[in-house]
């Protein structure tokens, strides 16, 4: 079980759904939310008995502890909403009390008949049943196991041995495909540094942070100030800070096609399971305005400084599935160079990342990164030479059911560099002042990095294991802001 740092917590977790990449389809290429978000029509509980894929849309407050259970192989035990709950798991163990039906559901009975209304948890949770949750007590990132053991009755229901299993097991050869926003006041937030605010904005006109922070609706925003390290000999107005924001609009996307044993092994008559495509990542409109100042002492290799660690688990409602992402945001600023160069620059930064990672039977899992900036330079200035380098980003990290798939690093930053000599004349003998001379060049250049991993937890769709992690690959871009000579 990850252990969890002290948090201040932002205000209530409204059950929404994720941090920090992607086309949600099984096609990457399309960015347009609008294109990749089901029709909000569609039933967020439409059953596998329809053609029509399953939505995927934010699971509703009142699903914030919801349960499915599906017993793969029984007449009727494809995977349906039910109200058993997870009253307690063990971690270590892998025991969980399954809480008694409070009324009637439709779930087969070991044989496959129906039970009746009422029935107590012990007629209704057998050996192979499949069970999806929520956040429970001692699950916070959310359960999906197999019960391997029914052990018996405890005062507060059926305590059962389970066991790991994969979504494949619930979604079996469904469609399904989503975006969902993450509710920014869903976020646990740890603050690493003095001086760093929190805000967040959504509907109702219902704001968190401080006074007079203007923040999009479905945005979360985090600003710092902060002094740096100066660099050795620099004189006292050279002292170093950096200060600004950093605001994301995160949404999750998720994909899921079953058929991999109906498509890929109809000739072969293989018995493989498992989906044809899938896709999880994270995506969002990014916005950042920042500025570094002075002469910083920093190093060939990059210091990183992180500011702020924050927490969600959103909950998908994957037709009858509470699917639970587990969301993880690291805002950090990281500085690199040699200790030389004083400068005062600031840029606004503006757009869109995504990133995550695709399935399909052939190729296996694949990498998705992508981001559109625009940015602009709102004041800059370098003097003497040198070179410097900073950088303020957000690390990622979005997973399944507490088993983390992709990680993914955005860091904008700028960078400026100074040439030039300086020259002294005295002429001998005589008492006239030295003449001096300075020539040189300077430039500063703005770009970002995206970069990340794909981790073998992704097997948790029922795909085949990834042996090693695969890297995103680096996204890199640069572009120039200003120059000068001197």
């Amino acid at each position: 079980m990850r252990k969890r740092p002290s948090r201040a917590l932002v205000p209530a977790l409204a059950a929404s759904a994720l941090f920090l990449a992607a086309g949600c389809s099984a096609d990457p290429g399309q960015s347009s939310a609008a294109a990749r978000t089901p029709d909000a029509g569609a039933s967020a509980t439409s059953t596998a008995n329809s053609d029509q894929p399953l939505a995927v849309a934010a699971a509703p407050a009142a699903a914030a502890t919801s349960t499915a259970v599906a017993r793969p192989g029984a007449a009727g035990g494809k995977a349906r909403k039910t109200s058993l709950k997870v009253k307690s798991y063990d971690s270590h163990t892998r025991r969980a009390v399954i809480s008694t039906v409070a009324k009637g559901t439709s779930l087969p009975s070991p044989t496959g008949a129906p039970t009746p209304a009422g029935t107590r948890a012990p007629a209704r949770t057998a050996v192979g049943d499949v069970i999806a949750s929520a956040p429970a007590p001692g699950a916070p990132d959310g359960l999906l196991a197999k019960v391997t053991k029914v052990i018996g009755e405890t005062a507060d229901g059926t305590e059962v041995q389970t066991a790991p299993t994969t979504l494949d097991t619930l979604l079996g050869g469904d469609d399904a495909k989503g975006t969902v926003p993450v509710d920014p006041a869903s976020f646990d937030v740890e603050r690493l540094l003095p001086d760093v605010k929190v805000s967040w904005a959504k509907t109702g006109d219902i704001h968190s942070g401080p006074e007079g922070t203007k923040v999009p609706l479905g945005s979360l925003r985090v600003d710092v100030a902060t002094k740096v390290a100066t660099a050795e000999g620099a004189a006292a107005s050279a002292d170093a800070s950096v200060s600004g924001f950093v605001q994301v609009k995160p949404e999750v996307d998720f994909s899921y096609g079953g058929g991999a044993s109906t498509a890929a092994t109809a000739s072969t008559g293989s018995t493989a399971s498992g989906p044809g495509v899938a896709y999880l990542g994270i995506s969002g409109d990014w916005t950042s305005q920042w500025a570094l100042k002075g002469r910083a002492g920093a190093t060939a290799k990059p210091v990183r400084l992180p500011f702020a660690k924050l927490h969600a688990d959103p909950v998908l409602q994957v037709g009858p599935i509470p699917v639970v992402v587990n969301l993880d945001l690291t805002c950090y600023f990281e500085i690199s160079g040699d200790g030389r160069v004083t400068v005062d620059v600031e840029q606004d930064l503006k757009g869109d990342f995504k990133a995550g990672g695709t399935f399909g039977t052939a190729a296996g899992w694949t990498p998705v990164n992508e981001s559109h900036m625009d940015s602009s330079p709102v004041r800059t200035s370098v003097t003497t030479a040198g070179s410097v380098k900073a950088a303020l980003g957000a690390q990622a990290t979005v997973g399944l059911y507490g088993a983390v798939g992709v990680t993914a690093d955005l860091a904008p930053y700028l960078r400026g560099e100074a040439a030039g000599t300086v020259t002294a004349t005295t002429p001998v003998g005589s008492g006239t002042k030295s003449d001096v001379a300075a020539s040189g060049s300077w430039a500063l250049y703005g770009g970002l990095d995206l970069s990340g991993t794909l981790q073998i937890q992704l097997a948790i769709f029922g795909t085949p294991v990834i042996q090693h992690a695969i890297p995103l690959g680096t996204l890199h871009r640069e572009w120039k802001l200003a120059d000068g000579k001197m």
